[in-house]
């Protein structure tokens, strides 16, 4: 497992980028999803990952769950 970047901004960019790099691979793009579900290690990011993610994904923005979880260490979130 390589991890990368160090803070809840950080991962979150990485993390939607390598989604919208298999959504184009598919043919389809950020806008095409319509349902998430985000794991946060710790659900204090909350603010600060809400802040990238609503930057990031166009609107209207997709229905979303976001839950705190067990993640790998280093992890600080996955998005399904």
């Amino acid at each position: 497992l390589r991890v990368i970047g160090s803070s809840i901004e950080e991962q979150t960019e990485v993390t939607l980028g390598n989604i919208e790099k298999i959504l184009k691979d598919a043919g389809a793009e950020l806008s095409d999803i319509v349902q998430s579900t985000v794991h946060l290690s710790d659900l204090t990011n909350f603010s600060s990952y809400d802040k990238v993610y609503a930057r990031i994904m166009p609107p209207p923005h997709p229905v979303r769950t976001t839950v705190g979880s067990v993640l790998a260490p280093g992890v600080l979130i996955e998005i399904n």
